[in-house]
């Protein structure tokens, strides 16, 4: 395996679980900004998607997963399963995204 997978489920189609590694994550904290605000503001007012905070967010759980990634390949594992996300306020204006899952060790399922 070149990189790791990543997945949502409890299993890789195809591979069994060797080796459990234990809980992998890594989070960002991430602030508004008032230009973004403002335009949040005037789009509250005409209503429709905020694009800005939806690429705030978007880039926030990237960064998220990257650092969990980073986590599990530090551990040697060839995969991550179970991937979950969570949000949490840190103060006025910044919240903190996390990835966590289940690194682990793979091996081909014998057919």
């Amino acid at each position: 395996m070149a990189d790791i997978i990543v997945v949502t489920t409890d299993f890789v189609p195809g591979y069994e679980v060797e080796k459990v590694l234990g809980v992998v994550m890594g989070s960002t904290v991430r602030a508004r900004h008032i230009g973004r605000d403002i335009k949040a503001a005037l789009k509250n007012i005409v209503g429709g998607e905020i694009k800005d905070y939806t690429e705030l967010l978007e880039d926030a759980r990237r960064e998220a997963m990257n650092r969990m990634i980073k986590q599990a390949k530090e551990l040697g594992a060839d995969a991550v399963i179970n991937l979950r996300f969570m949000t949490s306020m840190v103060t006025t204006g910044a919240a903190e995204i996390l990835a966590y899952g289940t690194a682990v060790k793979l091996k081909k399922r014998e057919l």
